[in-house]
């Protein structure tokens, strides 16, 4: 019994947890002469491990007293030319006064004095060996090699194209901040840094893809944020394992919590401004550079029908149209449903002058309900695709005059009713209306079963569709907070601000949902709207004083 224990408990089949893989690549071996310090065999291996690439500089020259051979790495296009010749080359090759310590420049004090006095680098560091090295320059930055030092020195003179700050383009708003992400790391940051001037404000840097090295950014605030959820999305970040990470659609899709959901469990935005009060909210923001969007984590459901201008308009706007958002989203998911349901099923539901017109306008037609919703609903999504995909200057004027010019002549052609076109275009207008682009693609694609539900078991159908719809979003979570909060284990005050956007004079706590460390944002007696006082409270003279105006 013992030996048969021993040899299951040896297989992993009892006793033992599956535990994730850590984030370490496979042991890569290790090159030849890596750790060698003559300049000559560190210059070969180079050629070797990097090819005979064009865009790869390698500069071999002496110091001014040549007394010490040196060598220049770095990638053409990614650095700034200007700052290595100006604060690299010059100060080593010159021999002038300016310069008075290339005359002492020796191979024993070259690597203390090259950082400390020769060249004029705002970031300097050293790379322990030629592997830690080539990782930099990949990245931007510039090796000054010395012959037989083991150290190399790396400056900082990354810069390459990129994109100019302009307005974003998939989250419009009518008033607010015209700023956006672009695909530039530090510009970024400084867009963040410019919105919370705080020192517990924190820029965790992480890499995912072995290849690809893509840098990450962990963004909280230290003293606010849930250090649980903290701690698991560096776990789940650090269980990547795969070749490239080029967009942070791939991060999302690796640490989500549950991958085959249609529902996003993970906001994402290109808006700063909203990423910087969720940053204040308590929530952690995901930074990949090469991308505008920035992932927000933990997400709820109903943050996907608020937008950053309701806390920008009056508290009832923003009421009014959360509710809008509300009604439309339903809209968008059952009417088809629905219809086919009632004209298949529940004819006595609808008043008989309304289901004589609807069956004047369906006599002819040779389809049943159901394919005729299929028909449309498929047509809509087609236009809506080739839209998107055109050009701008074509694509929105394909997809509305092509729904126009399709659906009229579907009605002519005695193909669908002029009923299902209307049911069909409100269903489109509605997804529109819904501020996040993920979350109206869940609905789009859970129409269609919920139309072939209804068809085939009526209203019941479409009910029992929408209860498995709840139950499963029930079960979702994101970073440990339930997905339905807070309909579902949340506080009153929660499933309050959820529809409600209640003053901000009276939004004194954060989201009791997220466990934070400080729940407080603002003093109970500081902030309060600002009354004008009673004119009864004036002085009598002063009273006085303004009659005597007056008149």
């Amino acid at each position: 019994m013992t030996s048969a224990f021993s040899f299951l408990k040896k297989l992993n089949l009892l006793g033992k947890k599956s535990v994730p893989a850590k984030n370490k690549p496979a042991a890569e071996k290790k090159p030849e002469n890596d750790d060698s310090p003559i300049l000559s065999e560190r210059l070969a291996l180079i050629k070797k491990r990097l090819g005979e690439s064009n865009d790869v500089v390698i500069r071999e020259f002496n110091s001014s007293n040549d007394n010490v051979k040196l060598a220049l790495l770095f990638i053409d296009g990614l650095v700034d030319k200007k700052m290595v010749n100006d604060n690299i080359l010059q100060p080593i090759l010159s021999n002038t006064i300016v310069n008075q310590y290339t005359e002492k420049l020796t191979p024993e004090n070259a690597l203390e004095l090259l950082q400390k006095h020769i060249t004029s680098m705002s970031e300097l560091s050293l790379a322990p060996n030629l592997t830690q090295a080539l990782k930099r320059v990949l990245s931007g930055d510039t090796a000054v090699i010395i012959d037989n030092e083991q150290q190399i020195i790396i400056c900082g003179t990354r810069m390459w194209e990129k994109r100019t700050v302009a307005e974003p383009e998939t989250e419009a708003a009518v008033r607010g901040p015209r700023e956006g992400f672009t695909e530039t790391m530090r510009i970024n940051t400084s867009l963040l840094r410019r919105r919370i001037k705080h020192e517990n404000l924190r820029f965790e840097t992480m890499k995912a893809g072995r290849r690809t090295a893509t840098d990450i950014n962990l963004v909280y605030i230290n003293d606010i944020v849930n250090k649980d959820v903290l701690e698991e999305l560096r776990r789940r970040i650090a269980a990547i394992d795969t070749d490239a990470i080029l967009e942070s659609g791939y991060i999302e899709e690796f640490i989500e919590d549950a991958p085959f959901s249609f529902f996003p469990q993970i906001e994402h935005t290109e808006r700063v401004d909203k990423a910087a009060a969720a940053i204040l909210e308590g929530r952690i923001l995901v930074m990949t550079d090469n991308t505008p969007f920035m992932l927000i984590i933990p997400t709820s459901f109903f943050q996907f029908i608020q937008a950053s201008e309701d806390y920008y308009e009056r508290p009832f706007v923003a009421l009014f149209l959360r509710v809008l958002r509300l009604f439309v989203l339903n809209v968008a998911l059952i009417l088809p449903a629905t219809y086919v349901a009632v004209i298949s099923f529940h004819q006595e539901m609808l008043p008989t002058s309304l289901l004589l017109n609807i069956a004047a306008a369906r006599e002819g037609i040779p389809f049943p309900a159901v394919a005729e919703a299929l028909l449309m609903e498929g047509t809509f999504e087609v236009l809506r695709e080739a839209g998107v995909r055109l050009p701008k200057t074509v694509g929105q004027a394909v997809s509305i005059v092509g729904g126009l010019v399709i659906g009229d002549a579907a009605i002519r052609a005695g193909l669908v009713s002029p009923g299902m076109v209307i049911i069909v275009s409100a269903t489109a207008i509605s997804t529109f209306a819904i501020p996040a682009f993920n979350a109206s693609i869940a609905l789009r694609i859970l129409r269609f079963p919920l139309i072939i539900l209804g068809s085939v078991m009526g209203l019941y159908g479409v009910i029992f569709g929408l209860i498995i719809i709840l139950i499963h979003l029930a079960g979702l979570q994101s970073f440990g907070v339930p997905y339905l909060a807070p309909l579902v284990h949340g506080t009153i005050r929660d499933m309050f601000k959820s529809i409600i956007r209640p003053p901000l004079w009276m939004s004194r706590r954060r989201p009791d949902m997220l466990n934070l460390q400080q729940q407080q944002r603002q003093a109970t007696n500081v902030g309060k709207r600002q009354v004008p006082p009673d004119k009864r409270e004036l002085s009598h003279e002063k009273m006085e004083e303004n009659n005597a105006g007056k008149r």
